[in-house]
């Protein structure tokens, strides 16, 4: 097969990629689709494509009339519609539902939330403002992005054991953040915090009811469930019938085009539904999986030379992710987990969700706007936000991809500058190993904030793509590509619209990557990353179109909640000192500043010794290793400058997650050029006699043979 190589081979990968999208459809928001496509995208980046023009024809007309005969015979689907029962939207649920079903709810929910109870901890405005708040008459499901639906969404089957399994995306509105100040004692959810309860974690407390509509191609099929529902009479009135455990009824003819409702408002009793399809709806929803299967696998065979053995190494490290994901939030994978109120993460969804809206209403200038006319913080991950719901529907497995490629870009990186072995061995620690959490080196940390909506891990993989892309491999030093280097400095733009604090990291990327541009005399390269980071001129733009505002990325830069030891102060510090102040003021604050930067993104004490000796590594690469490879001493003193975040500003963990992780690559490189000769020359031979030792060579033989049969252009690349 002759395949393409270089800039063709990205583009035809690429393709192949779309082609893969064209016949999954939009949104991919089921497991099984994304399980065909998270499949695909890993044999792609590890397999050579073709470039012979028949298999293409081939693997177009296969896409083309995969697409074409599900769009003409799909299989079928049901209507489902969802609406929160609130009181300010009890006037118009009563005058929009039958009498019978507005009955049942206003009884369920005057006597399981009385307004007698009180306004617990929150003054009467705030009760009268929260009993006024109102409820969308069909609750907006990003499912529907792409069809008509005549309720929230269209589905081909209905199975949950709580409703926080629907994926209800409203449950995230900005509208009900900050419910604690809420009348009636109304809780959007509970967590249960026991580490071992990994599938039924959560539990949907909103209250809630169900409207679902099915076609005729649905009779015969039995829907059970546990809890009340409201089941249509031929009198055009509506029974209520509860159920205490899971029990069945048939669809009949008579209940075909007509509304079934489903209550879940009594904090008692966990609604559960499952609809058995009959063996023709079956049979339908089949086809079309085993249609849109059939129809990846045949792309894939058609134009990629897959490797089996190429496969081992991106599948290991996949399923290490997928389980350590499993482990800490299992609704991270395909789920919709409820976020926490006064989150980060609430507000960006929150954003996101209502900026989706404008999009689909043709209001892209509001889109634009991102729900603020200057933005307060974290300004880019809103709109990463939006467009993952519209490739992925009310699901975060747009999020979850990326940390899925995170410890491929982590081997990649490394591979840079230490040998083929040590990469993988951090890569597999990285991935594997949650020791890592006490020197900000571990997945786990970054996947526990990417599960609560922060945008701190996007923000980081940005930066490390983006660095990736900037520093070129040994063998093109000489052939520099503009095109690659302006989508770095693209990317380290993106990172900083997403964190503005990464702006320290980026400029010295960028202006460290000019600088050798310039004295290389490589001026194309030299305008790409120039071009490239400009970008990053949307952010002051926005504020300035929308509130004729100055402020260059967010407005709490400043804030004294934020800034909690300036340089100013630093100084400050120094002339106490002089003084012989010991306990004065700045002194105390320095001390303490200091000691929480150091502590890391553990947070622990004890790592400071260790930290310290890391930032040491630092300056002496960065700033006297003149032996050290340019590029590498680029990225220290990166890393150092972006350390001033953790000096100056609040610490959070997550703020420095990545700061941490290009600290260990830096001190991972110092180790393998000078470290262990330091190490050698104090302890002569004991190096040698560790590696001797059963344990240790069987390690080392092991990792040295999968170095030899992974080691994988597409992960050097």
């Amino acid at each position: 097969m002759q395949t393409a190589s270089g800039s063709a081979l990205l583009a035809l990968r690429l393709t192949t990629l779309l082609l893969v999208f064209f016949i999954v459809r939009l949104p991919v928001n089921d497991l099984l689709r994304y399980g065909l496509l998270l499949g695909a995208v890993i044999v792609i980046f590890t397999s050579p494509v073709t470039v012979n023009g028949r298999r293409w024809l081939g693997a177009l007309f296969a896409a083309a009339a995969i697409f074409a005969v599900l769009t003409a015979w799909p299989a079928p689907r049901l209507d489902e519609g969802y609406r929160f029962y609130l009181p300010g939207s009890r006037a118009d649920i009563e005058a929009s539902t039958p009498p019978d079903v507005a009955r049942v709810l206003t009884q369920q929910f005057d006597a399981e939330y009385p307004l007698q109870a009180g306004c617990s901890g929150c003054d009467a405005a705030a009760c009268q403002k929260a009993d006024a708040s109102p409820s969308p008459r069909n609750g907006f499901s990003a499912d529907a992005i792409y069809d008509r639906p005549l309720l929230s969404r269209r589905t081909t089957g209905i199975g949950f054991s709580d409703p926080v399994h629907l994926r209800l995306g409203d449950i995230n509105d900005l509208t009900y953040n900050r419910l604690d100040n809420w009348c009636r004692g109304i809780q959007r959810f509970n967590r249960d915090r026991n580490s071992l309860n990994l599938f039924d974690r959560f539990r949907f407390l909103f209250p809630l009811y169900l409207t679902y509509q099915f076609p005729p191609d649905f009779v015969g099929s039995q829907l059970c469930w546990r809890g009340t529902m409201m089941w249509p009479r031929g009198d055009a009135g509506y029974d209520a019938i509860e159920h205490k455990t899971m029990d069945c009824r048939a669809l009949t003819s008579a209940d075909a085009g007509r509304l079934i409702y489903a209550i879940s408002i009594k904090r008692g009793e966990r609604l559960a539904m499952n609809l058995q399809a009959n063996s023709t709806v079956e049979v339908r929803r089949a086809v079309e999986i085993g249609m849109v299967a059939a129809g990846v696998v045949a792309v894939l065979l058609l134009l990629l030379d897959i490797k089996l053995r190429a496969l081992r190494l991106p599948v290991t490290l996949v399923g290490l992710a997928l389980l350590l994901i499993a482990i800490i939030d299992i609704n991270f994978i395909g789920g919709l987990r409820p976020l926490d109120d006064g989150d980060d993460g609430f507000a960006y969804e929150g954003y996101a969700r209502r900026m989706v809206q404008s999009v689909m209403n043709g209001d892209l200038v509001a889109a634009f706007r991102g729900e603020e006319s200057v933005y307060y913080f974290t300004p880019g991950f809103r709109y990463f936000r939006m467009l993952e719901h519209f490739v992925f529907g009310d699901t975060y497995l747009g999020y979850l991809s990326v940390m899925l490629a995170l410890p491929f870009l982590v081997l990649m990186l490394f591979r840079r500058f230490v040998s083929g072995t040590w990469a993988l061995i951090i890569t597999l620690m990285f991935t594997a190993v949650p020791l890592g959490v006490l020197f900000g080196s571990s997945l786990t940390q970054y996947i526990v904030w990417a599960a609560r909506g922060f945008a701190d891990p996007f923000a980081f993989v940005l930066l490390f793509t983006g660095i990736l892309l900037i520093v070129p491999r040994s063998d093109d030093e000489d052939r520099p590509f503009a095109a690659t280097a302006f989508a770095g400095a693209v990317l380290l733009a993106m990172a900083t619209f997403c964190r503005p604090n990464l702006l320290l990291a980026s400029g010295v990327m960028i202006a460290g990557a000019c600088l050798m541009a310039i004295t290389q005399r490589q001026f194309t390269r030299l305008a790409a990353l120039l071009g490239g980071f400009a970008t990053l001129i949307v952010s002051p733009f926005h504020n300035y179109y929308f509130a004729r505002s100055t402020v260059l990325f967010s407005d709490n830069v400043n804030q004294p909640e934020t800034l909690l030891m300036s340089p100013l102060d630093y100084l400050k510090a120094a002339g106490e000192i002089l003084r012989l102040d010991f306990g004065g003021t700045h002194v105390l604050g320095a001390f303490r500043q200091i000691s929480a930067w150091l502590s890391g993104a553990s947070e622990f004490p004890g790592m400071i010794p260790l930290h310290a000796a890391a930032i040491v590594v630092l300056i002496r690469v960065s700033i006297f290793g003149s032996k050290f490879n340019r590029w590498l001493r680029l990225i220290a003193f990166a890393a150092l400058v972006q350390h001033g975040i953790g000096a100056c500003y609040v610490t959070r963990a997550r703020y420095s997650l990545g700061t941490w992780l290009l600290t260990v690559l830096v001190c991972a490189a110092w180790t393998q050029i000078e470290g262990l000769h330091l190490f050698d020359r104090y302890w002569p031979g004991l190096r040698s006699r560790w590696a001797q030792t059963r344990p240790l060579k069987w390690v080392g033989a092991a990792i040295g043979q999968i170095d030899t049969k992974l080691n994988n252009r597409a992960f050097t690349a």
